[in-house]
């Protein structure tokens, strides 16, 4: 059968794969158009095999609320230019409305999440892999939903900054304010009694090396090891800290939610490929090598 402009143009429009892609495929089954499709379907998984461990350290924080939870997901891409492509952004929405609507338990679960249209995830990624040409993966994902008396707040900092906060009384107003500070300022946790012991007694070993060999009785190396801690639990701390919109640079996020009657219940904030191996190869060298046939 023979291949026809108007048919490649109608498979293109309907997978996004390149015009060569599309016309090979319809080749191989005939003109059968749903046939090619699956043939590029199948392509796009093979593809997606070989890009899998190829570093994906770019992308974005999407986010989905409804009346009572909100949900964040971090989907990651190679480049920072194909965070602007509207496939991949529809796809990382995808994967936050996902995770509000299923709860999945773990990635896994949630590659198995079909949408309303009977396309999975894990299909849907392969399928924008086909298409852009890079690795794409959810890295992680919460959910937060408001029990009775509790709002959850959900603030995004462009697309790579995202933080939920479950809240206890106060307002949605408070709520976005906390959310924001936990965006700036970078809490460990939310008081002292969540700071994780081991983070604790490294710092301990730290202020104790730094004071050994001041000459100072030992006594006052542990004053001064003490509160070198207490300014450490301050800083860290969401309760410790100086509440960023307060004009005076005195009060604490603790004073604000008890002149509010609020209390945070739950925290969380992701923060675009923190902790991952970033690219360290020329991409644009790539893209001209393989152009030119290396």
């Amino acid at each position: 059968m023979a291949i026809t402009k108007d048919m490649i143009m109608t498979l293109r429009e309907r997978t996004g794969a390149g015009m060569m892609d599309c016309k090979n495929a319809l080749v191989e089954a005939d003109g059968d158009m749903e046939l090619a499709i699956e043939l590029l379907r199948k392509k796009g998984a093979a593809a997606a095999e070989k890009k899998a461990g190829r570093i994906a350290a770019e992308g974005m924080i999407a986010s989905a609320r409804d009346e009572h939870a909100s949900a964040l997901a971090e989907v990651n891409c190679e480049t920072d230019f194909v965070v602007n492509d509207e496939s991949f952004r529809q796809f990382s929405q995808m994967v936050a409305v996902a995770v509000l609507n299923h709860r999945p338990a773990n990635v896994a679960a949630l590659a198995d999440v079909v949408d309303e249209a009977g396309v999975s995830i894990e299909q849907a990624r392969q399928d924008l892999i086909s298409r852009i040409g890079e690795n794409i993966s959810v890295r992680r994902f919460e959910r937060y939903e408001a029990e009775a008396g509790e709002q959850v707040s959900c603030y995004l900092h462009g697309t790579r900054i995202g933080v939920l906060v479950r809240m206890r009384g106060g307002d949605d107003g408070l709520g976005k304010d906390i959310a924001m500070h936990v965006a700036a300022s970078r809490p460990v946790c939310i008081s002292n009694e969540d700071m994780d012991p081991g983070l604790l007694e490294r710092e301990r070993r730290i202020y104790v090396a730094q004071t050994e060999d001041s000459g100072k009785p030992a006594r006052i190396v542990e004053k001064i090891v003490d509160g070198k801690l207490q300014k450490f639990l301050k800083t860290n701390t969401l309760l410790g800290q100086i509440f960023i919109k307060d004009s005076t640079g005195k009060q604490t996020v603790a004073a604000l939610l008890a002149e509010r009657n609020a209390s945070v219940v739950q925290m969380v904030r992701f923060e675009l490929g923190e902790g991952m191996e970033k690219r360290s190869d020329d991409f644009v060298a790539e893209v001209m090598a393989q152009a030119s046939g290396q």
